[in-house]
């Protein structure tokens, strides 16, 4: 007897009603891209869960993969044994006999209502069997080492001893598609990974200004987008050719607000991607208070060239917030390399906190900054990042 199935419960999904057939669908579409390498395992799926067959392939790999995609509440490691008394009592006592806890408690699930015994009445019938063939382990229905949970279903019954936490979230292809503005730094990796957790597909674009940016400084950014593949699947990377445009935003704009003039070039220029490649939002890292163009009024100000929604998933969120989750996605020691992006060689002095748009307008009238942006997109590089380089250690700090 083994461990033999991996068990996948979905979590939020469960909610989602008439709805649900879709979000599994995408779920199930994930979980079999991302376990491409393991040609033996097979994908089974029933009311309420999905399971893998393992057909011999070691389980930690595949754990090490499946638990980061989002849409997954939890999963363990099960054995399937037939709806026979003896049998699940055999794999219940190997369940324990496999685990170092000191204490239990079994926890039946009788989804096969015509299974004979009740869910109570097995809880009490398993519990005698354990105590009577072990020794020096004992019932702990409050706080035990492990529990032995036991799903009695429809064609078999599941005994698992240890949950693993997944990812959360919603399965990435069902709530649309953004376009992350992918700077080299701390908070914009940390954005895309929040808006992933919320089904969300990423395209990335990047401001890439050279000689003042290095083609490592690029690098840094394709490292980072191929570090957000963990959790999808590849990743377009447009990079925009920005020297020109930003050389004439500093000789035309008054310091105070050249920053914000460029900022909104980079949402203009993001606009013109989106309705290229029918991106219905954008996303940014960004967080109030955090950098002069980070204050309420400067957001309002920038927003006023778009009416595609931008969003912002780490508005909320402080500095050390932020840290920690590029640690535990495995983004931060990339994003602290010393080759700086468009938006801070070019940081002026004394920035304006607080853009007024009447004022920004008046200073854009000053040059003609449309046949700059369109040379911009014309000459936009696409480049595809592949997941099938990820990392299968990712760390344990968000669970």
């Amino acid at each position: 007897m083994e461990f033999d199935h991996i068990l996948i419960r979905y979590g939020e999904l469960a909610l989602k009603g008439r709805n649900q057939k879709y979000f599994i669908n995408q779920l199930q579409h994930n979980i079999q891209h991302k376990l491409k390498p393991f040609p033996n395992i097979k994908l089974k799926r029933t009311q309420g869960r999905l399971f893998i067959l393992l057909n011999g392939e070691e389980p930690q790999p595949i754990i090490e993969r499946v638990r980061w995609i989002f849409g997954i509440h939890s999963l363990s490691l099960a054995i399937k044994v037939p709806n026979e008394l003896t049998k699940i009592e055999e794999a219940a006592l190997y369940a324990l006999e496999n685990s170092d806890g000191k204490t239990f408690k079994v926890s039946v699930r009788r989804v096969n209502k015509s299974f004979p015994k009740g869910s109570q009445e097995m809880n009490q019938h398993l519990g005698a069997h354990l105590l009577r063939y072990t020794e020096g382990i004992h019932v702990d229905v409050h706080n035990p080492d492990v529990e032995i949970k036991v799903e009695i279903r429809k064609d078999a019954t599941y005994i698992t001893s240890h949950v693993i936490p997944g990812a959360g979230g919603l399965p990435v292809g069902t709530s649309g598609k953004t376009l992350l503005l992918l700077s080299g730094g701390i908070d914009s990796p940390v954005a895309g990974y929040m808006m992933m957790k919320r089904g969300v597909e990423l395209e990335a674009i990047h401001f890439h200004s050279p000689p003042f940016t290095s083609d490592r400084a690029k690098q840094k950014v394709l490292d980072l987008a191929e570090k957000l593949t963990a959790f999808g699947h590849q990743l377009k990377v447009h990079v925009v050719p920005f020297t020109t445009l930003q050389q004439k935003i500093f000789q035309e704009i008054p310091e105070g607000y050249a920053m914000t003039v460029m900022r909104r070039m980079m949402f203009r220029i993001s606009e013109a991607v989106c309705r290229k490649h029918n991106i219905l939002s954008m996303t940014t890292g960004e967080s109030l208070g955090q950098v002069a163009s980070q204050t309420m009024e400067s957001m309002h100000t920038i927003n006023e060239v778009t009416n595609f929604p931008i969003l912002r998933p780490l508005v909320a969120m402080d500095k050390q917030e932020i840290i920690k989750i590029s640690r535990a996605i495995d983004t931060y020691d990339i994003s602290i390399r010393p080759y700086e992006d468009c938006c801070t060689i070019f940081v002026p002095k004394s920035p304006k906190t607080k853009p007024k748009r009447d004022k920004v307008n008046q200073f854009e009238e000053s040059f003609d900054y449309q046949s700059y942006i369109d040379e911009a997109v014309q000459n936009i590089e696409t480049i595809v990042v592949s997941d099938e380089k990820r990392q299968d250690n990712l760390f344990d700090e968000l669970f």
